[in-house]
């Protein structure tokens, strides 16, 4: 069978008289509309056809002013051959210069779904060989909770899918499912690594239509699944910690606490209930005080706590929560609350994170956990958390205050990115920018003119997923894909590992890049690493053959996660890898930190910027900016499904009617959203089901600035324009993308 696999799932290819097309994969219950459109990206006008270099840094590499142009300039095309030797010679004159810490290799992971061609591990690997740079760590995903949960729970819950239950164990043994943040089921198109079955979204819409009791927190209606026993409360956004702790509070107050569950597998409880009832800062965390902070009322809160206790629950949180300042909170406060309620180590009870954020989380399954293209070992130790990109750059601070640790900040003189879009996953983007405008030399590798490539000094083009043959798996699922090239590159466009290849010839460094393998023995070497630890899987001439291969074939039955049933059935058999062998409910170590925006325990604190502050005078909008129901991040921006969401050319922001009416806004209409740190076009929607004073605008659309009379306007409706590169907290250093106040108008221009 000839397959295509990617991020958003396993597709068969289907060849006609006008030419190949993707259809669902027959054993995927629940296909990605989205992933169907690949191909449409097929000889696209923004493809890079060739290896391009900036005139100006060609001109002068040294110049700081020629580096101003930086996604202005014009490039000129440079054959192969050439280009390699000029990033060889550059890279060595930047080691001599700064230091293999002077190198940021700065990639992501969502170029491709395959384990040969995964963008930044090919270039890990040569960065590697030639003597280290300086990397990132932690994802934009989840980068509040990976560093908060090891705290908390131990280092075996770093994962963003460590903490979920099973779909199978909480359709048998939750009768109360609670989401803070709901459930945005587009996000569930989603694999890193891909799949052959997406489940996620098919168990969420079995639970509510078996008429089990789902009780939803979203400032969005639409956040909640349809059911006849479907609640949805809104709430403003940023105050879901300050909810949770009035539930807390109502459960210690009535004296419904599971004290015998909290002494034995919690510390630090003591300490959080004096913060609950007040005795440390003279504030009661009431239902009443959760009510006047989160707009939710307080017969709903206190109601909602008598339930949680008399019926087996799951408080569940979304990964957009943990995306806000002090977003290490919400998780926090939700793991205190399962506790006090007393259903942690329940079959499918407790407390969970994630579940419809990607396919994976909850799934039932084998975790298919096989090798990947070795990066090496990078001698350099220097590294930031991936959010803090904008202020390496910058250069304007020598350390980073960060999870206990003090980082030093080198100076970077070489950027080589591949794999990611900044200009799609980070904040304020005018400054990353400017801050792009600061190294010496910019390097892209990229199948499209991103406005990363744009920002670039070289830019080198990549083959798209489906122009070349892979392995596909994911470490959280169960299916094993051998993704077959459906067409060549253009001429000129090469697989990441080839680019590299011809770099890495300029260095003498060929045959330790290549291990004298081809690309069809690097594939089958991956392949028969994954035998050696599952030996059911077929053969490889089998497995080439039919294409696929699934742990569920072999053996159909579930397999759950432990999910804390045997620590809490004998914590002291079965400890968590924390301090105290215990759920930690207040943490001497991070209080030991001294940091001012994260206690030492679950906590409520108001962000610079919600509904709430002073800032809500200037800028009364609080703008959420989840993940595209169209697109994969920025990938596929071009393809028919997004291109086809949008209006007038713009991305749609959703917006309550009451207030388009109080500020002109038609339905339709061109709408103009703006802070002090920039403004974006997009096109307004009404949207009864989003409360007042809350705009929706999914990420993903690609940057495209432009000056016009009042200065610099993104037409190209990216969010992350207008929200702060300020993090979630000190602890995590994480992006905090929906802590954002904004103001809009009609139009002014065409």
């Amino acid at each position: 069978m000839h397959l295509f696999a990617s991020h958003l799932g396993t597709f068969e290819v289907e060849y006609g008289a006008d030419g190949p097309r993707l259809l669902p994969f027959r054993h995927d219950p629940d296909p990605s509309p989205v992933g169907l459109a690949y191909l449409d990206l097929v000889r696209h006008p923004a493809r890079v056809l060739s290896p391009m270099v900036r005139a100006g840094w060609l001109e002068n590499p040294h110049d700081p002013q020629a580096r101003r142009l930086r996604g202005r300039d014009r490039f000129v095309p440079m054959p192969w051959p050439e280009v390699a030797s000029l990033i060889a010679d550059t890279l060595v004159r930047t080691r001599d210069q700064y230091g293999n810490q002077g190198i940021f290799g700065g990639s992501y992971g969502w170029a491709s779904a395959g384990r040969f061609h995964h963008a930044q591990s090919q270039l890990k690997r040569l960065l590697n060989l030639s003597g280290g740079f300086t990397s990132a760590v932690n994802t934009y995903s989840y980068g509040a909770a990976a560093v908060l949960l090891p705290h908390v729970l131990g280092p075996d819950y770093k994962d963003a899918c460590d903490t979920a239950p099973s779909w199978s164990d909480i359709d048998q043994g939750c009768e109360l499912l609670v989401g803070f943040g709901g459930f945005r089921l587009s996000n569930a198109q989603v694999e890193a690594g891909g799949t052959g079955a997406h489940r996620a979204g098919p168990a969420l819409r079995a639970m509510a239509a078996k008429g089990k009791r789902i009780v939803v927190f979203s400032p969005s209606a639409a956040d909640a699944p349809a059911g006849p026993n479907v609640t949805h409360h809104f709430v403003r956004p940023n105050t879901d910690a300050a909810v949770m702790l009035g539930l807390c509070h109502t459960i210690l107050a009535s004296g419904a606490l599971d004290r015998g569950l909290v002494d034995r597998c919690t510390s630090g409880f003591d300490a959080f209930a004096d913060y609950l009832t007040g005795s440390t800062d003279g504030i009661v965390k009431s239902a009443a005080w959760a009510a006047a902070i989160s707009g939710v009322s307080e017969d709903a809160i206190q109601a909602l706590a008598r339930s949680l206790v008399a019926s087996p629950s799951l408080v569940h949180v979304s990964w957009s929560l943990q995306r806000a300042r002090f977003g290490e909170q919400p998780y926090w406060a939700a793991i205190a609350l399962g506790c006090m309620a007393g259903h942690v180590g329940k079959p499918g009870c407790g407390f969970a994170f994630g579940l419809t954020a990607v396919n994976s989380a909850g799934q039932p399954v084998r975790r298919l956990k096989g090798p990947a293209f070795d990066q090496g070992r990078n001698p350099v130790r220097h590294h930031i958390p991936v959010a803090r990109i904008t202020e390496l750059l910058e250069g304007e601070h020598e350390t980073m205050d960060y999870d206990g640790q003090v980082l030093l900040l080198p100076k970077i003189g070489l950027v080589w990115w591949a794999g990611g879009n900044p200009f799609h996953h980070h904040q304020d983007l005018n400054r990353l920018a400017d801050a792009f405008r600061r190294p010496e030399t910019i390097i892209v590798t990229d199948s499209l003119w991103t406005a990363t490539a744009r920002h670039a000094d070289i830019v080198l083009p990549a083959a798209l997923p489906f122009e070349r043959s892979d392995i596909a798996a994911s470490s959280r699922d169960n299916w094993l894909i051998h993704s077959r090239r459906i067409m060549a590159p253009p001429p000129g466009v090469l697989t990441d590992h080839d680019g590299l290849r011809h770099v890495a010839s300029a260095m003498g460094l060929d045959a330790a890049f290549t291990e004298g393998r081809s690309e069809s023995e690097w594939i089958a070497h991956l392949y028969e690493g994954y035998r050696a630890r599952y030996p059911e899987l077929p053969d490889a001439e089998t497995f080439f053959e039919y294409g696929y291969a699934g742990l569920d074939l072999f053996d159909a039955a579930p397999a759950p996660a432990d999910h804390f049933r045997a620590f809490v059935a004998d914590p002291a058999a079965h400890p968590l890898r924390t301090p105290s062998g215990r759920i930690v409910l207040s943490s001497p170590a991070i209080a030991g930190f001294g940091y001012n925006d994260h206690p030492g325990h679950p906590s409520w604190m108001e962000p610079e910027e919600c509904l709430l502050s002073d800032a809500a005078a200037a800028y009364p909008f609080h703008l959420l900016s989840p993940q595209p129901a169209t697109r994969l991040h920025s990938q596929l921006q071009h393809a028919g499904p997004s291109q086809g969401s949008k209006r007038h050319g713009l991305e749609v922001v959703e917006i309550n009617p009451g207030d388009a009416a109080h500020y002109g806004i038609a339905d339709g209409a061109i709408v103009e959203i703006h802070n002090e740190r920039g403004r974006i076009l997009a096109t307004a929607r009404f949207a009864s089901h989003l409360m007042r004073k809350v705009l929706v605008l999914p990420t993903g659309s690609w940057f495209e600035p432009h000056e016009d009379n009042r200065g610099r306007v993104d037409r190209g409706s990216n969010p992350n324009t207008l929200t702060s590169i300020r993090p979630t907290s000190t602890l995590s250093q994480a992006t905090a993308p929906n802590s954002c106040l904004v103001a809009i108008r009609p139009s002014l221009g065409p």
